[in-house]
């Protein structure tokens, strides 16, 4: 049946009475009488035409219908409240900008990428939210991010409207825990056959370049380790598990912060940077500050 409007007062009311389980939990948290969510959810039912709870045990659940129902009206409260904030922070005058940053993004390039749209005149509430590069993409279309900082382009296709800028890139280095770089830093790169080294997993875009050099230069080296999530990978590497690539961009904030130790240069490894956007051209002034920053040197 074609709905006529949704009334998003009952739609309101579904999304607490799956929250709760319960007409009568989520009229006490609503503070309204049970026989009142009761009519509001059987009005929003009949509006669609379906059923939208059922009983399993002492919970009312979802039915497919509902579930469905359920994943639109979280986007729609979401955005109501995103929305409540930004007229709220515009009124005070700040701006906000919630970026996605992919796991496999160094989150010293990330900290170096945002500084640029915390320096300026309009004060900006940064949110920022780490998660798959996958997960990122789809907020992205949802508009629930302003932009995804991420290590990989993407091309835009029929169904995924969204649109790679290259901010930079950087050559790569090699880094250890003071003990182990030095052991390996004579030689370098044939010292590498046995070494212990700690890589990102096959998924991420820089693995295979990472790869392709070990071949090229005929070492094999004791994969150790391989992760996801950059951070940890760090973290592992600057307790001296295995020496780990980085761009040389961070070079100065790894041996300041982490104690780390250079053990050699590969030139001909590159990683890349990019602000992935819904739109082809950058619109959020915020953003613009990050591209204006790394266009003019920031990997310099």
């Amino acid at each position: 049946m074609k709905t006529t409007g949704l009334n998003f007062r009952h739609l309101y009311f579904f999304r607490v009475v799956a929250a709760e389980g319960s007409v009568t939990r989520a009229a006490e948290r609503l503070g309204l009488a049970i026989q009142t969510v009761s009519t509001q959810i059987a009005a929003l039912e009949q509006s669609i035409g379906k059923s939208l709870l059922t009983q399993q045990g002492r919970r009312l659940v979802p039915t497919e219908t509902g579930r469905v129902a359920l994943t639109y009206a979280e986007q729609i409260f979401e955005l109501g409240d995103r929305m409540q904030e930004a007229l709220q922070e515009s009124d005070a005058g700040k701006m906000r900008l919630t970026v996605g940053i992919s796991d496999s993004l160094p989150k010293l390039i990330a900290y170096r990428l945002l500084q640029a749209s915390m320096n300026m005149k309009v004060k900006v509430k940064l949110v920022c939210l780490e998660d798959e590069f996958d997960s990122l993409l789809a907020d992205l279309a949802l508009h629930k991010l302003d932009v995804v900082l991420t290590d990989r382009s993407i091309r835009a296709t029929a169904s995924l409207r969204v649109f790679s800028h290259l901010l930079g890139e950087s050559e790569m280095q090699l880094f250890g825990a003071p003990k182990l770089a030095r052991k390996y830093q004579r030689n370098f790169p044939h010292s590498l056959t046995g070494a212990p080294l700690l890589l990102p997993t096959r998924n991420n875009a820089l693995r295979g370049r990472i790869d392709k050099w070990l071949l090229d230069h005929e070492v094999q080296p004791d994969v150790v380790g391989e992760f996801e999530d950059n951070a940890m990978l760090n973290t592992f590497g600057r307790n001296g598990l295995g020496l780990f690539f980085a761009p040389s961009a961070l070079a100065s904030d790894l041996k300041e912060q982490f104690g780390a130790v250079l053990v050699g240069n590969a030139p001909e490894l590159r990683e890349q940077f990019y602000a992935i956007s819904s739109e082809r051209r950058i619109k959020h002034p915020a953003v613009e500050a990050l591209l204006q920053a790394t266009h003019s040197g920031l990997f310099a």
